[in-house]
């Protein structure tokens, strides 16, 4: 069968990204020896004409749609993004015959009210190599589609309980030859690679879970190595590790980075940490890899509201992690999050000036928390009647805790980052 992927992310969010996850699945497709067409709305710009042209020369048996982002995050004035990817739906509605399906992290969390707005058929929730290259086969042979994990039908439910392949290495990872090879010579692109997936630690606001599980699986580094080689071959040397929490675990963390200083690729590449599990070991094996950059999620400078947010460590783990990364010459992107449940005055203003002792090269500052799904942070949002129940958060809907003035808050904020330009919202 013929199947055209859609990558329906136009957003450049912090930094504009290829489609890899998109990719993952092309690449299981193809290897299950269907024809593959694949189009990236990044930077196209006029994305109709290009669909247009793609349906009529490669009539495809199926359409796939990769859904990434469904807000920017930004609680003061929140852009909803699901309008283009509704536009793109309606617009291969009218141009083919051929049935959609929704896939990608933000269609994952919002898995029924996202085919309700934006008119698609059906949607896999979750990782898509195995659903989709069974949901082809299925079509092939006219049989149900009762059996496909993770699979959406609109009006019909969840189909099958969703599946998490344990061994990552099943699923092969894309190259370059699907992407534009200009990218690599642009500064603002990362090459994202996930060696991970799942995550335990059960923050209370985090949508992780949802999206991928909560069991930590692993591709060997060997078949990530292997993988980077080729996109080094193309060019790319750029690289971002999205893996939710790149040291954990650490033996795994160290194994990768002493692998890609032995393999001698020269990569730049940045990484998200976690601060309560990083020792002098592994920042050397960064460091020696190539790591340039972190993004460090502390959220908080007040002990309580780690504890209320699920955070397994301390202001002090995130200080010594901070001088680790500063000693190795790796630099520090910082994350605050404000106004989460048992947000004060004081924790707000202990938060604001640690952050500030850490001399970060950059520090981001999240004024409300985006209310996910299946998270205690909804549950909260329930309870004190900030939202009727979970089904309506397709839309934006952020939390900030009831008795913290929030002019005060954003006023605070807007005055310390008017003092500080390294830091920003």
């Amino acid at each position: 069968m013929r199947i055209l992927l859609i990558s329906a992310n136009t957003e450049k969010i912090n930094m504009p990204t290829l489609p890899i996850g998109l990719g993952c699945v092309a690449a299981a497709v193809a290897a299950a020896g269907h024809a593959v067409d694949f189009l990236d709305l990044m930077g196209v710009d006029d994305w109709q004409a290009r669909l247009r042209a793609a349906l009529a020369k490669s009539p495809p048996d199926l359409i796939g749609i990769s859904i990434r982002n469904i807000d920017d995050q930004f609680s003061q004035t929140p852009r909803f993004l699901l309008e283009t990817a509704r536009e793109v739906v309606a617009f291969c509605q009218t141009h083919s015959r051929a049935p959609i399906v929704l896939g990608g992290a933000g269609y994952s969390i919002f898995p029924e009210s996202a085919l309700d707005y934006t008119g698609a058929a059906m949607g896999i929730q979750g990782e898509g190599e195995l659903p989709m290259v069974l949901l082809l086969e299925r079509m092939a042979a006219a049989a149900p589609l009762d059996d496909v994990p993770g699979l959406w039908i609109k009006g019909k439910g969840l189909q099958a309980p969703r599946a998490y392949g344990r061994d990552l290495d099943r699923f092969p990872l894309p190259g370059p030859e699907l992407f534009d090879a200009r990218c690599a010579d642009d500064p603002n692109y990362f090459l994202p690679i996930q060696t991970r997936r799942g995550c335990p630690l059960d923050c209370s606001y985090c949508s992780t879970a949802t999206i991928e599980g909560s069991v930590i699986r692993k591709r060997s580094t060997a078949a990530v190595i292997a993988a980077l080689k080729r996109w080094r071959a193309a060019g790319f040397f750029r690289v971002f590790f999205v893996d939710n929490i790149f040291n954990l675990p650490e033996s795994y963390a160290v194994e990768l980075c002493d692998g890609l200083a032995d393999a001698g690729l020269n990569l730049h590449w940045r990484a998200i940490l976690y601060p309560g599990m990083l020792s002098e070991r592994l920042v050397h094996a960064m460091a020696a890899a190539g790591c340039r950059e972190v993004s460090l999620g502390f959220e908080s400078g007040a002990q309580p509201m780690l504890d209320i947010l699920h955070k397994r460590f301390s202001p002090q783990d995130v200080a010594q992690a901070s001088r680790l990364l500063a000693d190795h010459g790796i630099g520090r992107l910082g994350f605050l999050l404000l106004g989460a449940p048992g947000e004060t005055r004081e924790t707000v203003l202990q938060s604001l000036a640690f952050a500030d002792r850490l001399h970060l090269e950059a520090v981001k500052v999240s004024v409300g928390l985006r209310i996910y799904p299946y998270t205690e942070l909804s549950r909260t949002a329930v309870r004190e009647g900030l939202i009727a129940s979970e089904a309506e958060l397709l839309m934006p809907r952020f939390y900030i805790t009831p008795g913290l003035d929030e002019a005060w808050l954003r006023q605070t904020v807007k005055d310390w980052l008017a003092e500080r330009p390294n830091w920003m919202m």
